[in-house]
């Protein structure tokens, strides 16, 4: 075929596929033409180069075929769908198809631990009824076989489900797309992309039938009945199917979960908490400070718990009686971390088995972690505290018998140094088939025949250096130094002529080498159709192997925990229904680990459930209200907690408002954030719910501020009732501690030494006198002019006393003044005497300079009272 011809094929193929890129076999490679050849090369340094035919010029780039998998899993990761064409022969010769698409949703060899969802998301109402702010969702991560389906009432829901499991591609549903403020707002919260995905898999019957294909008619046994999660879950079913990726026999359960299973964290919250990433990049978030697993599943599981914490307070309770029996085993731990140091992810090379990806070594990896389940049972059970606590449930879960005639079937078939390739031989053991015994003995000889030709051509003629050794394009060869070309025999047959040697061949090395290939090709294509059914028989067991990697995740992430705990003095906190917080000399899990830490109690009840918050700036008001949620927290994790002593009251949300980043590019000041933050909590907030409240109206001006922060806390006291944590510079928020029952006023203590002001990091009841600005301006190093001035501002106006207005316009001999008006909340303008010149109205200045002129001595009554009742008229005109 001309190269304008396989060009043609090429742009086919791409079309038919609907992909951004296409890689196309031609033989031993894959390429890609034309832009896709630059996309290629700018993305993954690929070197690009050009072929030239009928007066054209193409671009192209091209890849090994045995090297294509990372290509793709690069291009994918960083957002293209690849499509794969392969080749196959046929009686008029080659002909090329697709043969998958990979999208990032569907990416099964990618180079992250962590999980890799596929969403879909639908919009809609149940069965026999419209309800528009119904939403279905579902979450399936085909690397591990995960999948998760639900319902929400709201998009905010949407978006908060979005960001805890951070799908890597979203399928929106015909009724979503049009939603453009949603998808706007998914993408701003989430990196993700959006891919259109054929309107008919989301049409009822058809997804109802894909569900009940995968998994059987089990929407009422799992309470999956919502129309609008049968949706998103049968359409992200069908489109893992068209991608051809051939991973669906590892989604072997569907897991239909409640949002009020979980406690709300919504997208801001776990931003402002910093649970899996830091708002500004650096430092660490709280999963890289507590996150002591020692396998991949164990942090995916890890950093599930944190985005996901529960509200079941027997799981919890469950995983708190494991955690403390492994605080008090320490040698055991120690033992099983350093057993599951050699776990690989079970689940994912469950995943690549289904999908005919794995390879001899995924298959090794898999033998050697079922290997290990017994021995992890065998310390569990043979020590008391462990055998008595719910550990032995955990690792007693999978099927421990068919486990191990999985791991059996691996061991007696697997050669133990398998090469990378799957066609050439070496992946079988021996003694393991008879017909391969026989076909490698046979091998032996030949290859035995060729490995002590070179000795004996030697001896036979004389010759001291001949050599004996293979290529791809001259196969078996003898090599001769030109030296000693005068001793080869007649039957020697010249093949090449290098510069210092030449090479030849002869009939029996023919001979030999026919017999070698053929015998490599037989026992490559035996080892391959065994290494299949091996395979086969691995991927039948996804459901085991998934279950062996999750409770080998589990005990994992608890080890995790308990290691954390033991290093830095946690306790188990006391769990009961929702109700008080008894938090004694808590601590931030996170800034505890990185300077020397003042801890500090809690104490929220009936009669104190809205603490107010104030202190200087810097003294550490925010971080006491972070530790605060982030204890509540990990509770709900089943963690151990940082703190002497605590009881809590389980939450069904943790809801913050910390601060506010401008997002002016999508037309949102820091104000508009604030209150929109503000308004979630309002709206979503319980009296089962906890609330972070770190400054409220500071955005905008201050009686507006004061007024909106004044009438949130009414509303939060008086209609939600949540526990609230409220920090605030307001000072007259500091009243309604006196006027409602549930407020209670709360300081960080600082101490004032002649100014001299020292940081106590530690709480206290009552209001705080000030908040210290002055003197937080002075530690960030602000000009000492400045910061002397505004001290003397600052005690001018608690004087209430003129302000001497420095560079401001003035005339004659007055100098200009002014002072704060508590009343209108605005500075007036004095004259230098104290006058009020705010107006500089002609006529009012006329009344204040007669005024002053006038002489109360030597007026009579009558004439004083007259003048009086003068003035009083002109200032009324």
């Amino acid at each position: 075929m001309t190269a304008e011809g396989i060009v043609g094929e090429y742009l086919a193929l791409k079309r038919e596929s609907e992909a951004d890129l296409l890689a196309m076999q031609m033989g031993d490679f894959y390429e890609f033409f034309h832009e896709d050849a630059v996309t290629v090369g700018q993305e993954l340094d690929l070197k690009v180069s050009e072929r030239s035919s009928g007066g054209k010029t193409y671009k192209m780039a091209g890849v090994p075929v045995d090297d294509l998998t990372p290509y793709v899993s690069g291009l994918v990761e960083r957002g293209y769908r690849v499509a794969v064409a392969d080749q196959h022969e046929t009686e008029n010769g080659h002909e090329r198809s697709i043969t998958r698409v990979v999208t990032p949703g569907t990416l099964l060899e990618t180079t992250t631990e962590d999980a890799q969802y596929l969403a879909a998301i639908v919009e809609g109402g149940s069965e026999g009824r419209t309800d528009e702010d119904e939403y279905g969702l579902a979450f399936v991560d085909i690397t591990t076989g995960q999948f998760h389906v639900t319902t929400v009432s709201e998009a905010d829901s949407v978006l908060t489900e979005c960001y805890r499991f951070t799908p890597t591609e979203v399928l929106p549903g015909p009724d979503v797309r049009g939603n453009d403020r949603l998808l706007e707002r998914l993408h701003e919260r989430v990196e993700t992309n959006s891919t259109l995905h054929a309107t008919a898999a989301f049409e009822p019957g058809r997804a109802r039938h894909t569900v009940r294909e995968q998994f059987g008619e089990i929407e009422a046994s799992v309470g999956l009945e919502n129309e609008a999660a049968i949706r998103a879950a049968g359409a992200s079913l069908s489109y893992i199917e068209e991608t051809g990726m051939g991973a669906l026999a590892a989604v072997t359960r569907l897991q239909r979960y409640q949002a009020d299973d979980h406690v709300e964290l919504d997208a801001t919250t776990q931003r402002n908490l910093e649970l899996a990433e830091t708002m500004t990049g650096s430092g660490k978030s709280l999963f890289e400070t507590i996150d002591h697993t020692v396998t991949s599943a164990g942090g995916r599981l890890l950093k599930e718990w944190l985005t996901r914490p529960r509200r079941s307070r027997g799981e919890l309770e469950r995983r708190q009686a494991c955690i403390a029996a492994l605080c008090e085993t320490a040698m055991v731990r120690e033992e099983l971390r350093e057993l599951l140091e050699n776990v690989s992810d079970l689940e994912r090379l469950a995943s690549r088995s289904v999908s005919g990806s794995a390879d001899a070594h995924d298959l090794l990896r898999m033998r050697d972690t079922l290997a290990l389940l017994p021995q992890v049972g065998e310390r569990i059970e043979r020590t008391n505290r462990l055998a008595g606590s719910p550990l032995s449930d955990i690792i007693t879960r999978p099927d421990r018998t068919a486990a191990a005639d999985l791991h059996a079937a691996l061991e007696d078939a697997l050669a133990e140094d398998p090469p990378q390739t799957l066609t050439q031989g070496g992946l079988i053991r021996k003694g393991f088939d008879d017909e391969l015994d026989a076909l490698i003995e046979e091998h032996e000889g030949a290859t035995e025949w060729i490995e002590t030709l070179a000795e004996r051509e030697q001896n036979r003629h004389n010759i001291g250096r001949l050599t004996v050794d293979r290529n791809k394009t001259d196969g078996y060869y003898i090599q001769v130094p030109k030296s000693e070309t005068a001793n080869v025999p007649e039957e020697y047959e010249g093949i090449k002529t290098l510069k210092n040697s030449q090479r030849y061949v002869t009939d029996d090395l023919r001979e030999h080498e026919r017999d070698i290939l053929r015998l490599e090709e037989q026992r490559g294509e035996l080892e391959y159709e065994l290494f299949e059914e091996l395979r086969t028989q691995a991927a039948e067991q996804a459901s085991l192997l998934q279950d062996v990697g999750r409770a080998l995740a589990e005990l994992d992430t608890l080890m995790g925990l308990a290691v954390h705990a033991v290093r830095h003095d946690w306790t188990q906190p006391t769990l009961t229904a929702p109700g008080p917080i008894d938090i004694e000399t808590g601590r931030h899990p996170v800034v505890e680990t990185q300077t020397e830490f003042v801890p500090n109690d809690l104490s929220m009840t009936e009669d104190w459930r809205f603490l107010v918050v104030t202190g200087p700036n810097m003294s550490g008001k925010s971080t006491y209200m972070r530790q605060t949620a982030l204890i509540v927290l990990l509770a709900q994790i089943g963690s151990f907690i940082p703190a002497h002593s605590a009881t809590i009251g389980l939450v069904d949300g943790i809801y913050t408002r910390v601060g506010a980043l401008d997002e002016l590019a999508q037309g949102r000041s820091t104000f508009m954030v604030e209150m929109q933050e503000l308004s979630n909590i309002l709206h979503s907030a319980t009296e089962d719910s906890l609330v972070i409240l770190d400054e409220v109206g500071r955005g905008t001006a201050t009686y507006d501020g004061i007024s909106i922060a004044w009438a949130a806390t009414e509303y939060l006291h008086n209609q939600i009732k949540s526990k609230t944590l409220f920090a605030t510079h307001y000072h007259e928020l500091t009243d309604l501690a006196d006027r409602l029952p549930g407020v209670h006023n709360v300081h960080m203590a600082a101490e004032d030494r002649d100014g001299d002001v020292t940081f106590l990091w530690t709480i206290d009841d009552g209001p705080a006198d000030r908040s210290y600005g002055v003197h937080v301006a002075e530690l960030a190093s602000v000009p000492e002019p400045v910061v002397d001035r505004a001290r003397t501002v600052l005690r001018r106006l608690r004087e209430d006393k003129a302000i001497n207005v420095r560079g401001g316009e003035s005339t004659g001999d007055d100098t200009q003044q002014v002072v704060f008006d508590l009343g209108s909340g605005q500075f007036r303008r004095t004259s230098a005497d104290g006058g009020d010149d705010a107006s500089l109205d002609p006529d009012k200045k006329a009344v204040l300079e007669a005024l002053e002129d006038i002489n109360v001595n030597e007026e009579s009554p009558v004439d004083l009272m007259g003048k009086v009742k003068h003035w009083q008229e002109q200032l009324e005109e």
